[in-house]
């Protein structure tokens, strides 16, 4: 067990450097700001999370052909990582633990990439765009942070105990 978390952990770690890659790319391409919404354009607002009716997307990437590329690597990201986990775990239980560790890690480690490659986040309170899909989520850092945080303590617990089990 021990063994399959070192593995599915350095996987996200280094899918993370890809995935931040990928993001400073875009930056650079298409620029850096962070839109501004009115609230005509909040289809749901949730403590630390909000979700922007569709058409904002426009907003976060201009150019539609990219948008929708954009959206489908966000999809592959998932599959990327569930697959990890469907392969790491034994049972059910087993692979959606070590899918909320690999998305856990990648998450954390995406963030701390991009402050060392491009020095952004300048802090935990900046906002970002977490997905695209299926609408898009808007909010300060550290709220995945936080959400990735208790899902690898969350995992490892399980994991753990499972194993003695």
């Amino acid at each position: 067990m021990r063994n399959s978390i070192l593995k599915v952990t350095i996987f996200a770690i280094a899918f993370a450097f890809v995935e931040a890659a990928v993001v400073v790319y875009l930056r650079h391409l298409l620029g850096a700001s962070q839109p501004q919404f009115n609230q005509s354009e909040v289809l749901l607002l949730l403590p630390g999370i909000t979700f922007l009716e569709p058409q904002t997307a426009v907003k976060i990437i201009k150019n539609t052909a990219i948008l929708n590329v954009e959206r489908i690597r966000e999809v592959a990201t998932l599959v990327i990582l569930a697959s990890v986990a469907a392969t790491a775990g034994k049972n059910l239980k087993q692979k959606i633990a070590y899918f909320f560790l690999a998305f856990g890690v990648w998450d954390i480690f995406y963030y701390v990439f991009l402050k060392l490659i491009i020095n952004w986040p300048n802090a935990l309170t900046d906002s970002d765009t977490f997905f695209l899909l299926p609408v898009p989520w808007v909010g300060p850092v550290f709220v995945p942070v936080i959400i990735s945080f208790c899902m690898i303590l969350l995992s490892l617990f399980y994991l753990t105990k499972s194993k003695k089990s």
